[in-house]
């Protein structure tokens, strides 16, 4: 992907995050002049809790790292003064305080945003989306969701439509699938399927069997926002693009992946098991994070895809890393492999290119 890139100051607010760290080291690798807010020491994200495993601070010393709070308007402000683009890609991890945090967070960065004239982005997910929109699912397709998780994404929606038109700042987002990456372990790859940290022994697949499913590698995510952010004096006020990711058509396409990358590496062969729905039911009257996780269990029931025509149509190709370097450079960033190399940065190797919803 073209790395000519006009340059700028960019605020990345979760840049400690999977996809708020990848977006900052791509914009870095751009030649932007990028700040970030952190609550405390380094590698801490906001709201991450205690047991969770937060992306480490990336480029260390390249980042200008400002005291600060999401949560705080006034700090946002002034993280954000100068900027021409800010990127939103911090969420509260897990579910349960979804409904508390995800909108006044998101309203800061739209208050300094319209305040600076500058460039939002933010990145989305299918949740908006509901039965009617299913199975493939274009950018302006109708955001009915049964979930209350997908009601907060429509009401951010909503809330970024009504800044665009406004006219006091421009709103880009990138809807794309279940994230997946180097360091990135607040996802369902570096919750479910594998734990952090260990090797991998066992793979849990939440998927009923047969049914499909998208995720996103995050540095094709970033590699995608990079691009499209280049591109913003041509964009829409609000501009919506959807990524196709990688399509898991079985289910069971993902784990394989992850099987060999584990017997490449000289590992035994993990045990493949269907993630225990029944123990997130047992749990579920005493545990708002697993009655979350049951509600959004559609997902894995559903094969649903997002429909990247609009974005190819823009871009010429989607970035696509194949699966098999995706996967092994995330096993390698969760610490499940050996890195293969002392250093090595696996997740900077040139992405490769798909067209449309290039399986």
């Amino acid at each position: 992907m073209d790395d000519t890139m006009d340059k700028g100051t960019a605020l990345v607010l979760g840049a400690t995050g999977g996809i708020g760290g990848a977006v900052a080291r791509r914009l870095l690798r751009g030649g932007w002049a990028v700040r970030a807010l952190r609550r405390a020491g380094p590698g801490v994200a906001p709201g991450v809790a205690p047991h969770m495993t937060p992306q480490p601070a990336p480029a260390a010393g390249d980042i200008a790292w400002m005291q600060g709070d999401a949560m705080d308007a006034a700090a946002v402000a002034r993280a954000a003064a100068g900027c021409d683009v800010i990127v939103h890609a911090v969420n509260p991890p897990g579910y349960s305080r979804w409904a508390q945090l995800v909108l006044p967070m998101l309203r800061n960065a739209i208050a300094a945003a319209e305040n600076e004239g500058a460039l939002l982005v933010v990145p989305g997910s299918f949740y908006n989306f509901g039965p009617d929109a299913f199975p493939l699912i274009a950018e302006e397709a109708p955001q009915h969701p049964l979930t209350r998780k997908g009601r907060v994404r429509v009401q951010a929606d909503e809330a970024l439509r009504a800044c665009a038109a406004r006219g006091r700042a421009r709103v880009l987002t990138v809807r794309a699938g279940d994230y997946f990456g180097p360091g990135a372990g607040n996802n369902w790859f570096g919750q479910g399927l594998v734990k952090p940290g260990r090797p991998v022994t066992r793979i849990l697949v939440p998927n009923d069997p047969g049914v499909g499913h998208q995720w996103a590698y995050l540095p094709d995510v970033a590699e995608t926002m990079a691009a499209l952010i280049a591109r913003r004096a041509g964009l829409a006020p609000f501009a919506a693009f959807h990524m196709a990711g990688h399509w898991d058509p079985d289910g069971a396409t993902l784990a394989r992946a992850i099987a060999d990358a584990v017997r490449r590496r000289g590992g035994a062969l993990p045990a493949t098991r269907r993630f225990p729905w029944w123990a997130a039911m047992l749990a579920a009257p005493f545990d708002v994070t697993m009655r979350e996780v049951l509600e959004m269990r559609y997902l894995w029931r559903t094969p649903l895809r997002l429909d990247n025509r609009k974005l190819v149509a823009l871009l010429g190709a989607e970035p696509h890393t194949p699966l098999e370097r995706a996967v092994e450079c995330t096993l390698e960033g969760l610490g499940c492999l050996p890195p293969t190399a002392p250093g090595a940065a696996a997740e900077t190797a040139a992405p490769g290119r798909r067209p449309a919803r290039g399986q």
